[in-house]
């Protein structure tokens, strides 16, 4: 696989409401986990459209083992300007990952017009790439399930892995960030 669509829950459909919340450090653990075993197979790019939460949390991770591995990120946005009613520190963020990404376009040229371009996004992340990796719970999808349903349609057509981080991972996650601390055994 060269290419991985990478999504998931926006900050708040996880119940994280601030940019220092200690829950972030696991879910970008459980992100780096999963992209180093698919940049040692060969992954060359990481697609994502900058929304809140996984996806800016995944740029940021892509932007750190850039460091260490030969992997690129590009970011595509469903219209220009998404980030405009976002807080402030997560407009920062966003615009820190545009400058770093290796490259990034919006899909439609133009500010929001209607939900049919968080539609035609989903669909072109899926056309683009060779598969993906979703943080979801398949019991409460939240806006995950849009892309899921589309990502689904297209393994149904051609071959489309579809790779999940689920909160049983990301409990292992935390389990294993908690035994590294020499504390945690005393």
């Amino acid at each position: 696989m060269d290419v991985l669509a990478v999504t998931g829950y926006k900050p708040m459909e996880m119940n994280i409401f601030k940019q220092d919340d200690p829950k972030i450090r696991f879910v970008k653990a459980a992100i780096q986990k999963k992209i180093i075993g698919f940049i040692e197979e060969g992954l060359e790019w990481v697609l994502i459209s900058g929304q809140m939460g996984i996806e800016l949390w995944t740029g940021e991770v892509i932007i750190d083992l850039k460091e260490t591995y030969d992997v690129k990120l590009g970011i595509f946005p469903p219209f220009t300007n998404q980030e405009s009613r976002w807080p402030e520190h997560m407009q920062q963020t966003y615009q820190e990952l545009l400058l770093l990404a290796d490259f990034h376009q919006p899909i439609y040229q133009s500010d929001y017009k209607g939900p049919y371009q968080f539609k035609a996004k989903n669909k072109w992340m899926v056309d683009k790439s060779d598969g993906c990796l979703i943080l979801l719970d398949e019991e409460y999808p939240g806006s995950s399930r849009f892309f899921h349903e589309e990502a689904k349609k297209a393994s149904e057509h051609k071959d489309y892995p579809i790779y999940t981080i689920t909160p049983m991972d990301l409990d292992d996650i935390v389990q294993e960030i908690q035994m590294e601390d020499p504390d945690f055994w005393s």
